[in-house]
């Protein structure tokens, strides 16, 4: 659904909103200067359904985000209602090949904005295997991913932090991919996500210098 209300006007709103109905304080987000201008491929580990929310609001409020999402998401009360009224869900039918889907990431990619997947899938408490889809999105667009970590701790009026990775290019060979570059990136992609993690202590120690 394509809200009529302006995007930084609705995510105001909604940040509000979401940060009353979830007693979160505002975020704390280490490597935001690593956010390139322009179309990338946001993957980020996922092990809570609210997760893309802060995601979205660690970038600046003009910096409009398509979220690839499950149709299901699209009832849940709160973070459906939300998510359609930003007006930057792209729903997708789980287990069928969604055509539509596909061409409208494409589509976000290629007029130079930016396209947030998890390459789970799904949620996990700790990293899952990722599926090809956000690799095949960047690499047939050829655009950077921008790999993201999300702290998976959530308490009640404390901060939730993301952390943002250097962008890279999961492709770089002048040829046709192959099932198997697509499946080497996806791995990749995993290898960096995991690698932030690893790294936390050193980004936020490096934040406080």
């Amino acid at each position: 659904m394509k809200s009529i209300i302006p995007y930084p006007v609705s995510y105001l709103v909604s940040k509000l909103i979401f940060t009353i109905a979830f007693f979160r304080t505002p975020l704390k987000v280490y490597g935001r200067e690593n956010i390139p201008k322009g179309s990338v491929v946001i993957c980020s580990n996922h092990a809570h359904g609210n997760d893309p929310f802060y995601i979205v609001y660690s970038f600046p409020f003009w910096d409009k985000i398509r979220i690839m999402a499950k149709e299901e998401i699209r009832h849940m009360p709160v973070v459906g209602r939300l998510l359609d009224f930003l007006g930057i869900a792209i729903w997708v039918k789980r287990g069928q090949s969604d055509l539509g889907a596909m061409k409208l990431s494409m589509k976000t990619l290629k007029k130079g904005e930016k396209l947030l997947i998890f390459p789970e899938g799904t949620r996990h408490d700790e990293l899952g295997e990722g599926k090809t889809g956000a690799a095949l999105m960047a690499i047939r667009a050829k655009v950077p991913v921008l790999p993201v970590y999300v702290a998976p701790e959530r308490k009640h009026f404390h901060r939730v932090k993301v952390y943002f990775g250097k962008p890279f290019m999961p492709f770089t060979e002048d040829r046709k991919p192959t099932a198997e570059d697509y499946q080497k990136a996806t791995e990749d992609i995993m290898a960096h996500i995991a690698a932030i993690r690893d790294s936390r202590e050193e980004m936020e120690a490096q934040c406080r210098k």
